[in-house]
């Protein structure tokens, strides 16, 4: 909504705009008022008065990017009341009039990339081509669902009772929280937030205290789209502090949530005992299998992106590449040559492949999985350690032979380590592809069309990338099986998540 110039005045000055509140670790921005260091909520930009803020910090050089409110059960509250009480106009508003309004926001999210792609960087770490690309990915889920938001209608059904008419129509749910990670910032939000408010739902929003300036600059392009007050709503702090006050909160009907799996338990039983709709995107442990009959030139080429795209903090990540014993050897050898000639650096700095690791944990994990798998056999053909820049840099990493008794066969692993293993035949490596509690995607190469069918068939998994990485995108239904998740994300499945079935029977006498 807007703000009086005296409002917007004053708050700029609260949320950075010229305050020493932002560091060295902000790049340089076109259009400064995307930087913001207050939640919004209620159509305002706000901060409890006492709550403490969270530092957030460049994990390529620890500089301070800024700092944001650390706010807690009473605010996460607040922002429910606001989503509830906005939630009756907004359910009302013409399906059009919805799509007209998510049309305007990724118009404006389209106009502000490149300031959006460099705040990315500055908090999350990736690369700045990978950040422009994720830009272009959030955007499409809102263009997609602003078309989505006419396409809910009601559906005539054959009447099984004289006399009667029949009919299903889908209702927005209520308000929907949604959680997001860190390793995708943007897209998470407009994956979730764009399908929500097409259906009719109004959102509040968590972003991970790691990364939560994409969120808000975000909700800055909201508020200047003109979405109403309380539509959409974003509490930043700790998911400790805020999202248990969500769970319990009967008026919050739907939480979507995208993290790991041992979170996604956590908050299933949380949401229990008021019922809610679960949408989970948990963990995954993808892996990336390789026949002897497929081009190897292509799988290697497609096995090095879908491994180390994200520095490898990614979901979909290939965690452990299986490829055929005849083919193996040759497989290795260029796979190595190309992880050598991967570039290392801060995202910002033309050129590089490969950025900083989020935070300290994740690079001692990256040692502890090297560690323990050449413990148990593995061989270390290229990287292993921390890297040379120091920090939060390891090294691209490659593990032979890897065993299925290493924890990097079993643990996600979320880091720049490819840990690779030969098989006998098609039976063996169904086995060990399904041999995991998760299953979000696997990875196939084969140029035999019927078994690339058997294959497709057996493996457990939502998602099956055949010959090829990049598989996601607005239109498909994002999501795994087992214990990756529950529901979909994005098509026609996203938005019907948000939505409730309400069944119609009409007297005609």
């Amino acid at each position: 909504m807007a703000q009086s110039a005296t409002q917007t005045a004053t708050l700029h000055s609260l949320s950075g705009q010229g305050h020493p509140g932002h560091g060295s670790g902000l790049p340089a921005l076109a259009d400064r008022r995307l930087f913001r260091e207050l939640s919004y909520v209620d159509g305002r930009w706000t901060a409890a008065p006492g709550a403490g803020t969270l530092e957030v910090l460049n994990p390529a050089d620890g500089s301070l990017v800024g700092r944001v409110p650390a706010q807690g059960a009473a605010e996460a509250t607040a922002a429910v009341e606001a989503a509830h009480d906005a939630f009756a106009a907004w359910r009302r508003r013409l399906a059009k009039e919805r799509g007209q309004l998510l049309r305007a926001w990724y118009e404006l999210i389209v106009a502000s990339k490149a300031d959006l792609a460099r705040l990315m960087v500055a908090e999350q770490g990736k690369p700045l081509a990978e950040a422009e690309g994720e830009i272009d990915y959030a955007a499409g889920f809102v263009a997609w669902y602003a078309e989505e938001a006419t396409r809910l209608g009601a559906e005539s059904l054959a009447s099984h009772l004289p006399g009667a008419e029949t009919s299903v129509r889908r209702e927005p749910i209520g308000v929907a929280a949604l959680v997001t990670p860190w390793n995708f910032p943007t897209a998470m939000i407009t994956r979730k937030a764009a399908a929500a408010l097409a259906a009719g739902c109004t959102v509040v929003v968590h972003p991970s205290s790691e990364t939560p300036f994409s969120a808000l600059a975000l909700a800055e392009l909201a508020d200047r789209a003109g979405l109403p007050r309380g539509v959409f709503n974003v509490v930043t702090g700790r998911a400790s502090d805020i999202v248990p006050a969500w769970c319990s909160d009967t008026r919050v009907r739907a939480l979507s949530f995208t993290g790991s799996t041992e979170i996604g338990r956590l908050l299933g039983e949380q949401c229990a005992p008021t019922v809610k709709q679960l949408i989970l995107e948990l963990g995954g442990h993808a892996p990336f299998v390789v026949f002897a009959d497929a081009d190897l030139d292509r799988a290697v080429e497609s096995c090095l992106s879908a491994k180390f795209a994200t520095s490898g903090q990614d979901c979909l990540a290939a965690n452990r590449i299986y490829v055929e014993r005849p083919v193996y050897q040759a497989f290795v050898a260029r796979f190595v040559d190309q992880v050598r000639t991967l570039k290392v650096g801060p995202g910002l700095e033309p050129g590089v492949e490969i950025g900083p690791l989020i935070h300290d944990r994740a690079v001692a994990k990256m040692a502890e999985q090297v560690e323990d798998a050449t413990a148990k056999g593995a061989k270390l053909l290229v990287g292993g350690k921390s890297h040379a820049l120091g920090g939060q840099f390891f090294e691209p990493t490659v593990l032979a032979d890897a065993p299925d008794t290493a924890k990097i066969m079993s643990e996600e692993t979320f880091g720049p380590i490819a840990a690779l293993a030969p098989f006998d035949s098609e039976e063996e490596a169904i086995a060990r592809a399904n041999d995991t509690e998760y299953g979000l995607i696997a990875y196939l190469h084969s140029g035999d069309r019927a078994r690339i069918a058997r294959v497709v068939a057996a493996l457990e998994y939502g998602m099956v990338a055949v010959n090829r990485t990049k598989v996601t995108g607005a239109p498909v239904p994002f999501g795994g099986v087992k214990q990756s998740g529950l529901a979909r994300e994005g098509g026609r499945a996203g938005i019907e998540a948000f939505t409730e079935l309400k069944y119609v029977c009409t007297d005609l006498d």
